[in-house]
């Protein structure tokens, strides 16, 4: 059956309304530590570090804290590191200090004060290096960071950027969260930047900013380098004083901290475009696209595009507008909006055309053809394909000629013409091979597998998907692993390893959906459907067949809703004739539009089993 969703838990200070209101989420409100609990945190924190409290002032501490367990740990370890100083007088420090804050609101003006005053308690306690590495640190993109990042921001070297976090995790201000990586509390970090605007100028602030968005900007165009070698790279300046991107020895490394800072490249985009920095948040746009992490949500990038696109535009650059929306086209295809990506793929190719970029002008034509691809429509992608290959050729881009050449072979194989697929595949591969290009050489692997096992080579398809996998493995790239996962169960169901193709299947589906793309999960469950009727399961694959038919319904995919309805049918061919010939009857008129070989040879199996 479809895999499970387990629950998950979300806490926010927010009241979440629209996920009540959309998904039927469940809320619960959390309210703050009872007294007897919140002076109980303030015991364990502060025991064996001074002599025992009065109860009724650590009741009174906890109540100046309104029992919040962030502002009472903030407190104990204050109260714990002076010992010998009474509790009446932190008491009277806390009071004092209650109108230092008066931006943040949590919500309960009691809770507010307290909050803004148990920060500020700490915050004033700080020696000055610290407290403005602190304040500093609230104008960082995210809430979450690297040691380097941090460095970058204020200008410090590592080490002594590394002392001055020590101090803050040790007030409690900033949490470590692993070797060299430090976050902040929501509240703690809203409270920095106010303290930033209240302490640091104008000047200092956008000079922080301006670092900080430098070292992301060159350290993902380094880690470019690694993870899309074959891209152009971007025409960037010199960092700033101060800066020091990182570098990376090996492509796992680069995979790492891309994992790893994905999501503050991302925020460092709408930070740019928020300071009003258009060079900045156009090429720290392109620059994350460049440098993908692992598994990123597919959609998670289009909003940061789109501001990168507008500052382009605002900025009047052409050059980094047909990039911008290049980029765009591949966003949206990955996530199924195939009406925008060709959209934004053809506004690309009249840029490039204006722009004399014949290398770019072929790689849109090379981009529209795939998009046709996605869509079944053989004749336009062969012809945009066709167009690509020889401008490579003519320009003397070997290797994109070699990625013409593939798709090409990709649209011989959807129409059911196996000669020349096989042929232009394999020269595909040699070429690659010949290069080392490994993506490129997996991709041509998985199309290979496919070619031979409908000719009926199914041990040499079997071993050229199990590669392929490998590939992607090695590579730490789940979308192309997603992909490839369909030709191994395609390949494992034709040589009777039901158990094995399951799991493949499986596996492909959970990564794309993580990844946003409802067509391949589709293709999974198709698939998954096949092994559970070779397996003489027809309720499990009746189930998976419907789930296929039905999205791919919702995406407008004719073809595999036919492919999906088709097998549906031959589920139900003998428990129900009635609903088998309805499906058959639905998938002939979805496939009435298609004249290729494979798609008459489709048309002629449901013709038979209607006929049956």
């Amino acid at each position: 059956m479809p895999e499970r969703r387990a629950p998950a838990l979300v806490t926010s200070r927010s009241r979440l309304s629209p996920l009540a209101v959309r998904d039927g989420a469940r809320r619960l409100t959390v309210g703050t530590l009872p007294e007897p609990e919140a002076v109980g945190l303030l015991r364990a924190v502060t025991a064996g570090h001074r002599p025992p409290d009065d109860p009724a002032k650590l009741a009174e501490l906890a109540r100046l804290c309104a029992r919040l367990p962030l502002a009472l740990r903030i407190a104990a370890e204050r109260a714990a590191s002076l010992p010998h100083l009474g509790l009446d007088d932190l008491i009277a420090d806390l009071r004092d200090e209650s109108a230092l804050w008066d931006v943040l609101s949590v919500g309960d003006e009691e809770e507010a004060d307290a909050v803004r005053t148990v920060f500020a308690w700490s915050y004033r306690a700080l020696p000055e290096p610290a407290a403005r590495l602190f304040r500093q640190l609230g104008l960082h993109p995210g809430p979450e960071f690297g040691l380097p990042a941090a460095a970058a921001l204020a200008e410090l070297t590592a080490g002594r950027a590394r002392q001055l976090l020590d101090t803050l995790v040790g007030a409690h201000l900033v949490e470590q969260t692993a070797p060299d990586r430090y976050q902040f509390h929501d509240l703690l970090r809203a409270y920095a930047a106010d303290q930033a605007q209240q302490e640091e100028s104008p000047a200092r602030r956008e000079a922080a900013l301006r670092r900080v968005l430098d070292w992301y900007l060159h350290t993902a165009d380094a880690a470019q380098q690694w993870l899309s070698p074959a891209e152009d790279r971007l025409p960037l300046g010199t960092p700033d004083d101060g800066v020091q991107p990182l570098t990376f020895a090996d492509h796992d490394a680069a995979v790492d901290w891309a994992e790893r800072d994905r999501t503050n490249l991302l925020h460092a985009v709408r930070a740019a475009e928020a300071a009003g920095l258009d060079r900045h948040t156009w090429q720290l746009a392109a620059a994350s696209w460049n440098a993908p992490a692992p598994s990123p949500p597919g959609a998670d990038w289009i909003p940061v595009g789109s501001l990168g696109l507008a500052a382009a535009e605002r900025q009047g650059d052409r050059a980094a507008r047909a990039l911008l929306l290049t980029d765009l086209g591949m966003a949206c295809t990955r996530v199924n909006l195939l009406d925008a990506a060709e959209h934004h793929h053809r506004d690309a190719l009249a840029l490039w055309r204006e722009l004399g970029d014949r290398v770019n002008e072929a790689h849109a034509l090379n981009l529209l053809g795939l998009g046709h691809l996605r869509r079944r429509q053989l004749d336009e992608a062969a012809a945009h394909f066709e167009q690509a290959l020889a401008a490579f050729r003519h320009l003397g881009e070997a290797q994109w000629a070699t990625t013409a050449l593939a798709n090409l072979a990709g649209v011989h194989h959807h129409a059911g013409r196996p000669e020349p697929a096989r042929s232009a595949a394999e020269q595909a591969l040699a070429a690659y091979r010949a290069t080392g290009d490994r993506r490129g050489e997996g991709n041509v692997l998985r199309l290979l597998s496919d070619i031979l096992r409908e000719q009926g080579e199914n041990g040499e398809a079997l071993t050229f998907a199990q590669e392929a996998v490998e590939i992607a493995l090695s590579l730490r790239n789940h979308r192309l692993e997603a992909f490839w996962l369909l030709a191994l169960g395609d390949a494992q169901q034709a040589t009777g390893q039901y158990t094995e193709a399951l799991d493949a299947y499986h596996r492909s589906a959970a990564l794309n959906r993580r990844l946003g793309d409802r067509t391949r999960e589709a293709l999974a469950w198709h698939g998954a459907g096949q092994t559970h009727l070779r397996l003489d399961r027809p309720d499990e694959a009746a189930a998976f067949f419907h789930l296929a038919a039905a999205t791919h319904h919702d995406l407008a995919d004719p073809w595999h809703e036919a492919l999906s309805l088709a097998g549906l049918a031959q589920t139900l061919r003998t428990r129900d004739p009635d609903a088998a010939r309805t499906h058959w009857t639905a998938a002939l008129a979805l496939l009435a539009e298609y004249g290729d070989p494979r798609a008459v040879r489709q048309r002629g199996r449901i013709e038979c089993g209607l006929a049956e």
